[in-house]
């Protein structure tokens, strides 16, 4: 059948976050004319969210440009609308290579309220990173000794500081610390034990070169800038989608010409005829609703990889106070329970020790800008049960924890912001990783558009994009603009067959 043109061709992106957004900019300046996006909420952005505490911008959602340098895309974005401070535009920052590990300041607090120097804690954070190193290099040598990285870590930390550190009272701080670590991690990774994360593909994740850096006007002001480069009115907010249905399963234009193949009808019963749809839901919701949000149902080795895949919660918990309690210098807070040396999993008890789980704050900088705001970061169920709290409880937790760390009983922080993203209903979760028994296929086999390869029907009628579906740059906003380019790049190349090359960038 002969290609309609890309001005006619009918196209619908589901989802308004930096993926859908960045695909229908890219469609648009190709010459698709007919180009909407339908989005559940009341706003554009999805996972990247700015918030205020008092009056102060905040990241409820994606925090930092990772690896600020050319090859980001959302880093060439931000630079191209001037949205970034001189600092981190400067080469010296774009050239610095941290491995994704930012070199940040450290005051380290333990349970019994002491201040623990730093030269104490050093040698433990150094072994951690090499061991996180050692994780990555499993996956280009295809020899991991066992199949998840909470195992090889644990395993690891234990025999190198039983080897090289005496046996007294530094070694089990040194190994409580690398429990302090472990939960870091997961908030990194967004799981809730690094035992669930695969150990031999942990490694596909790709670090770019840059310091990792903020916007100082909040993030959400990249999403303004590309919105207002799109028509007017392109987005349909307040439209969650019940059901995509292709393969001309649900057409109500049967006597029209042309029937389109797909049909997206909304929860509120509107219809939505298209010739493409590009998906860009979170796989946390496509995780809960993979089984009734497509009709025909999705292919069983597609429906596979999406329950392989790994989606987890990591929330941030913001505090603001009248006058700081930690060193001006300082960038981040640990916090290391004495107990915890053995490694294992000391919340015993939800209601009583969820907060146990939370790794540290980072303290926004600069002063100028922020005041006294501290973000602390919790991932896992113990975060997923934050988030039903009443904030009440959760300031007086969170203070009683502050108050233990530092042996200062007069602290109090005088407000608090949360972030939910587990009780999100149309995200369900933070972002993806790759769990245990998942491979790079399972993120190949979500990306792939329907109807697969070799059918006989209209081709890219259901495209996939979105953070899960980028193989090196997954739970990323740049893993996410890369996908949406690559799907709007997908449909240019169908309609658009030259041989030159279409390439990723804007």
């Amino acid at each position: 059948m002969a290609l309609r043109s890309s001005v006619d061709a009918r196209v619908l992106i589901i989802g308004c976050g930096i993926s859908g957004v960045g695909a229908a900019q890219k469609l648009i300046r190709q010459g698709f004319r007919n180009v909407r996006i339908i989005e559940a909420t009341s706003r554009s952005g999805g996972r990247v969210k700015t918030g205020r505490l008092d009056g102060k911008i905040i990241e409820i959602g994606a925090n930092w440009i990772h690896g600020p340098s050319q090859e980001n895309p959302v880093f060439r974005l931000a630079s191209q609308y001037q949205l970034l401070d001189e600092e981190c535009m400067s080469e010296e920052n774009q050239s610095v290579d941290i491995g994704g590990l930012p070199p940040l300041l450290s005051t380290w607090l333990s349970s019994s309220g002491k201040k623990l120097e730093a030269e104490v804690m050093a040698p433990a954070v150094e072994v951690f990173l090499s061991l996180l190193k050692k994780c990555q290099e499993f996956y280009t040598s295809s020899d991991a000794p066992m199949s998840s990285m909470g195992e090889f870590l644990e395993r690891e930390a234990l025999r190198i500081s039983n080897e090289e550190w005496k046996e007294d009272e530094t070694r089990k701080l040194r190994q409580a610390l690398f429990s302090t670590l472990m939960k870091l991690e997961c908030g990194v990774n967004g799981t809730h034990t690094m035992d669930d994360v695969d150990l031999g593909t942990f490694g596909m994740y790709k670090s770019l070169p840059g310091l990792d850096c903020t916007f100082p006007g909040g993030y959400d002001g990249l999403i303004t800038h590309m919105m207002n480069e799109l028509p007017k009115d392109i987005v349909l907010f307040n439209k969650p989608v019940k059901c995509i249905h292709w393969n001309n399963i649900h057409s109500q234009s049967s006597s029209k010409e042309g029937t389109c193949p797909v049909t997206v009808e909304c929860i509120n019963g509107e219809i939505f005829e298209a010739d493409h749809v590009i998906v860009t839901i979170p796989l946390g919701y496509m995780k809960k609703h993979h089984d009734t949000l497509l009709n025909p149902p999705l292919p069983q080795h597609k429906m596979h990889s999406i329950q392989r895949l790994g989606f987890g919660t990591n929330n941030k918990i913001f505090l603001e106070f009248e006058q700081p309690f930690w060193d001006e210098e300082c960038e981040v807070i640990f916090l290391v329970w004495e107990d915890e040396y053995d490694l294992q999993n000391h919340v015993s008890d939800m209601k009583t020790a969820w907060i146990r789980k939370m790794s540290g704050f980072t303290v926004l900088k600069p002063t100028e800008r922020y005041g006294h705001i501290l973000c602390g970061w919790i991932a896992g169920h113990e975060s997923e049960y934050m988030e039903t709290l009443p904030e009440e409880e959760v300031l007086h937790t969170v203070t009683r924890l502050l108050r233990r760390f530092t042996g200062n009983p007069t602290i109090a922080p005088k407000k608090l912001v949360r972030s939910q993203w587990f009780h999100d209903p149309y995200t369900c979760g933070s972002y993806s990783y790759v769990a245990k028994g998942c491979s790079g296929q399972d993120i190949d086999n979500l990306a792939e558009p329907l109807p697969l390869t070799g059918s006989e029907a209209e081709p890219l009628q259901v495209l996939f994009a979105g953070e899960a579906t980028h193989k090196s740059f997954f739970s990323t906003v740049h893993g996410a603009l890369l996908t949406g380019w690559r799907e709007a790049n997908r449909l240019i190349s169908h309609y658009n067959p030259s041989p030159r090359k279409v390439t990723a960038n804007l």
